[in-house]
């Protein structure tokens, strides 16, 4: 084995980092420990991390680029025919129906971003106007309510807080915060300091929570309006600092006033005194940090509760203060601006952040609209897994032009594929996530690879780096200009760059290949692929020169460095607390005001949803976290130890009622589909709630031969449950977790 190297786990946002030691010969992971020099997780880790070698060496691994043939099946190509013909395809969909019909969707996921920055070239040169990732099926609603009171994002500060609030949330296994699991056992430990959760399901976390609020389910909206009721109502809000830091509050106060606070608790299924009691915590705490994620994100009212949530802790002047919301220094800002920029070609739906509504995007393919899309680039993801509604999906790819997948694994998306591009895996390349939230601290991890590529596999830098050539993006001469410079000085680089792009702003696109192929070929290491790091560390040090220099870095340059040369990750801003109202748009000040949910609000007080249904009476939450959950980067089923066929969860009323019990085969049927499973009893469910986990319903395929799949699949395809026209309002976002549904028994 090798001595410890260190990397990242890539299973969640947190990406902690790792120490591994490797069989180089045979390509594997064989020890794997916290790395501690890491300055967010500082050695910790969770069980999932020890299944990382599944991943490196999971099934339905790509080596080398593949054509669909006219039969269905796939077969092997060189690069320069792969290229070329790609290249050719996308570009004569372009010619002929014009750039904006070409889609891209992911570029990236949770351990990989890099791929995404680099995407920006050949959509540029394509014309590629649309996009869209798994932000958009959930974080686009809060992205949109954060973008109207605050002009960006925020995020909680639980490393100081004294009142911790979780919504639709379960750190123990979806982690979102540092050291997830060590954090909640100190802070149930700590009799100074409160948490609530607010959840249907009786989770890890809520066990260890002083207050849980067991909501039922999709019902959140009214628990959180109820609150915001007992907080005007009973004079519980702050108001000197309301009246000094945001617009609205007159109005705001008349619509809170006019909250039936019994009526809604008694909705939501939850006692009126424990919601009193979790409002008196919030109200008195020095700092309180929320948190909802998608156990409300994608359910019923989703961003109206993003609204509700964030006015609770407004309303008690948690912003700007230790331990309460914070906007945390970026070198991406991935969550964007929170506008709607538009809307969709086909559907008209709004498009947030820069982002089509994932539900909508089969909706505007299977259509007769002149500007349906006509092609797909579809890279580092799956969605025709991930998404709701995976059969129409399948159909809606089955439609276009051109699909063409980049990715490590033969996924379910890569076999609907014209064309399929080998990416070298995680552990193969140069690497990084803009997951930076940490606050005041905040950091960067820039991993090496631990592995040459598997086979023919190349990195998304070389990948788009080749297809921007056969595309003819690049002026010519351009590179070899910026050589000579770079030759000079990285000062005369920079002089250089910034004058290309003055003359032509639509490199700006391109400037991420523009600096693989130049910058890159002098990087340590072979760092090439880290190139594009240099021009965003040359921005931040514009935009945040103080938190910078806080860091101990003196300008851009510096940062560059510090990012290629630290394999265990780099502190790269240290804020105050006053950051965040710096951060924040124009005046400074907290908008209280949305109308369209204001709206909504008001007509929760006329909700029939609770009446029932008659054919589907249960509630499924499709896509729940367990312990060997993890979406769907091991496609093999081996690695997990716990519930290795993923069941359906049920409560034991409910089980009682079908006269079921644990490991009993079951049919779980929806308005879209069904798919038979077995059941695990668990008094953690209320009645009329079932759950299916994530990650599983996986085909693994024959690779050698046709690529169609083979053996048995393990568990549930949540996504064949779901239905596609279930969504949002507003941003769109699937209901995945308020399903209606029903169980039959199986002879």
């Amino acid at each position: 084995m090798t001595d410890w190297k260190q990397s990242a786990c890539i299973l969640c946002e947190c990406n902690c980092g790792i120490e591994v030691q490797l069989d180089e010969e045979e390509r594997h992971i064989v020890r794997i420990r916290g790395d501690k020099a890491h300055p967010a997780s500082a050695g910790y880790l969770c069980q999932k991390a020890s299944g990382l070698d599944k991943y490196q060496n999971g099934p339905d691994r790509l080596t080398s680029p593949m054509r669909r043939r006219e039969d269905g099946s796939f077969e092997k190509i060189d690069w320069d025919t792969a290229i070329r013909e790609v290249s050719a395809r996308l570009m004569a969909v372009r010619d002929s129906y014009g750039g904006d019909k070409i889609f891209y969707y992911g570029g990236g996921g949770q351990g990989n971003h890099m791929p995404g920055g680099y995407a920006t070239g050949i959509r540029q040169v394509l014309g590629s106007r649309y996009r869209s990732n798994a932000l958009a099926q959930e974080k686009t609603g809060e992205f949109w309510v954060n973008g109207k009171m605050f002009g960006t994002m925020v995020r909680g500060d639980f490393e100081h807080t004294d009142c911790a609030v979780f919504l639709g949330k379960n750190p123990w296994h979806s982690h979102g915060i540092a050291r997830a699991r060590e954090w909640l056992r100190h802070m149930s430990k700590d009799p100074s300091r409160k948490m609530i959760v607010i959840d249907p399901v009786v989770t890890e976390t809520a066990k260890l929570a002083d207050i849980h609020l067991q909501v039922k389910p999709g019902k959140d909206a009214w628990l959180v309006a109820a609150m915001i009721g007992i907080l005007v109502q009973d004079d519980l809000y702050d108001a000197r600092w309301v009246e000094q830091h945001t617009q609205g509050i007159d109005k705001l106060r008349a619509y809170a006033q006019g909250i039936p606070i019994t009526g809604y608790c008694e909705i939501a299924n939850v006692t009126e005194a424990d919601v009193r009691k979790a409002v008196s915590y919030i109200a008195e705490a020095e700092g309180a940090a929320f948190f909802e994620d998608l156990g409300v994100q994608m359910n019923h009212h989703s961003t109206l509760v993003s609204y509700l949530e964030k006015l609770v802790w407004v309303l008690t002047g948690n912003f700007g203060n230790p331990g309460g919301q914070y906007v945390p220094s970026s070198l991406v800002n991935i969550a964007g601006s929170g506008r709607a920029s538009g809307k969709s070609p086909v559907v008209g739906a709004n498009i947030i952040s820069g982002l089509v509504p994932c539900n909508v995007i089969a909706e505007e393919i299977l259509s007769d609209h002149p500007d349906r899309y006509r092609a797909m680039i579809v890279e580092a993801a799956n969605p025709a897994h991930s998404l709701a509604e995976s059969q129409q999906f399948a159909r809606a790819l089955a439609v276009l032009d051109t699909v063409v997948v980049i990715d490590v694994a033969m996924t379910e998306t890569a076999r609907q594929a014209d064309y399929i591009l080998p990416a070298a895996s995680q552990y193969e390349k140069w690497e990084a996530t803009f997951f930076n939230f940490e606050f005041p601290k905040n950091y960067f991890h820039l991993r090496k690879p631990l592995f040459k590529a598997a086979g023919e596999g190349l990195p998304e830098a070389e990948i788009h780096a080749r297809l921007v050539d056969a595309m003819g993006g690049i002026p010519e001469g351009l590179l070899d200009e910026l050589r000579a410079a770079l030759a000079q000085s990285r000062e005369t680089f920079r002089d250089a760059v910034m004058g290309a792009l003055g003359r032509d702003p639509s490199l700006f696109a391109l400037a991420p290949v523009i600096l693989y192929r130049t910058l890159g070929e002098t990087l340590p290491e072979g760092a090439a692929g880290a190139a594009p790091l240099w021009a965003i560390a040359q921005t931040f040090a514009m935009a945040e020169p103080e938190s910078l220099a806080r860091a101990g870095h003196k300008d851009g340059d510096a940062l560059f460095d510090a990012i290629i040369a630290g394999h265990s990750g780099i502190v790269f801003a240290q804020d105050k607390y006053s950051s965040s109202w710096q951060r924040m748009g124009e005046g400074h000040q907290i908008k209280l005001l949305i109308p369209e949910l204001l709206e909504e609000l008001v007509t929760l007080a006329s909700d029939t949803s609770a009446a029932g249904n008659r054919e589907f009476p249960l509630v499924l939450s499709a896509g729940e976290r367990r312990d060997y959950t993890a979406n769907t980067i091991y496609r093999g089923s081996e690695w997990r130890r716990k519930d290795p066929q993923g069941a359906l969860r049920m409560s034991p009323e409910d089980a009682d009622k079908l006269g079921v019990k644990s490991g009993v085969q079951v049919r779980i049927v929806t308005a879209t589909g069904s798919a038979q499973t077995c059941v695990e009893v668990n008094a953690r469910m209320q009645a009329g709630h079932v759950s299916l986990p994530n990650g599983f319903g996986l085909d693994n395929v024959d690779l050698e031969n046709t690529g169609e799949p083979q053996g048995v699949r393990m568990g549930v395809a949540a996504n064949e449950l779901t239905c596609a026209a279930d969504r949002d309002f507003i941003a769109g976002t699937p209901w995945h977790k308020h399903v209606p549904a029903r169980v039959e028994l199986i002879a």
